[in-house]
């Protein structure tokens, strides 16, 4: 696995050396978007209207909308500015029970390794969590974006969950259609409780298979064995912006050289009829 973050967890005086790994990953099945006349692959530039030409990476800044049209530019400079002294660190606020956390706020799971000298912290801290039953709670930087998370314990690995603020969700009373409550009968409800207790059962995830991405592997390996396929033309190098604008720059140039001499051609064979 990838290396995506190095730092450590610091809880008390503790100091633990870890590194990060993504703990999933999406096995979404992605397409390309093909011209239907060539079979060519659609490709997306970046383009600025104004100047009527495509924009390279380094031309490219931060700016953030703060009324329609108007803009102010966030500098590298200025996100490092502001950035939080523990950057680099997982620190831990405080220990809470995992009942406690609404799965709503879950985000996205990172798992953690013991780095250079964090082999004996590290299973300190995760056999401590394990006797007690505990979470942790703490903050982190990752790429720019103070966070908060959960640590926590997976199987025999500590992982981080990175957990959305409290007014990054989104309040249910802004979901439409949402009714008080409403009568119910005896016999509804012991009905639907039974069917709840019919259906009950242990977790077990392997169990649960994506049967659409079944389904759409099983088309897409069918249609390549039948060569219901189309490939893509050889196109030729696209030369950079830079090299593009050299190049019209060369053209106008010769362009130029080579009507003044046509007009000079002319002139001398003018000269000549008219002697």
């Amino acid at each position: 696995m990838h290396t995506v973050w190095k730092g450590s967890i610091s809880f008390g005086l503790v100091n633990i050396p870890v590194k990060m790994f993504t703990a999933t990953e999406n096995k979404d099945i992605r397409f390309r978007q093909i011209h239907q006349e060539c079979g060519t692959p659609i490709r997306y530039k970046k383009v600025c209207p104004n100047c009527d030409r495509e924009v390279v990476e380094d031309e490219i800044v931060k700016g953030y909308e703060y009324e329609s049209g108007k803009y102010v530019i966030v500098s590298k400079e200025d996100l490092a500015s502001i950035a939080s002294e523990t950057r680099k660190t997982i620190e831990i606020i405080d220990f809470v029970n995992l009942e406690q956390i609404d799965p709503i706020y879950f985000n996205k799971t990172y798992f953690l390794s013991p780095h250079e000298t964090g082999d004996k912290p590290y299973q300190l801290l995760r056999n401590a969590m394990r006797k007690t039953g505990k979470i942790a709670i703490a903050k982190v930087m990752i790429r720019s974006k103070e966070s908060l998370a959960a640590v926590r314990i997976y199987e025999n690995c500590i992982v981080m969950e990175t957990i959305f603020s409290p007014d990054e969700v989104r309040s249910v009373e802004l979901v439409p259609g949402i009714q008080n409550e409403l009568s119910v009968s005896d016999s509804e409800m012991s009905m639907a409780v039974q069917l709840i207790e019919n259906l009950a059962t242990d977790f077990e995830p392997e169990k649960y298979t994506d049967e659409y991405r079944i389904r759409l592997q099983e088309l897409i390996q069918a249609k390549v064995k039948g060569e219901d396929v189309v490939t893509a033309p050889d196109l030729p190098e696209m030369a950079n912006v830079v090299d593009l604008m050299e190049a019209l720059q060369a053209s106008v140039e010769a362009t130029k050289k080579s009507k003044s001499a046509s007009k000079r051609t002319r002139t001398r064979k003018e000269k000549s009829a008219n002697e």
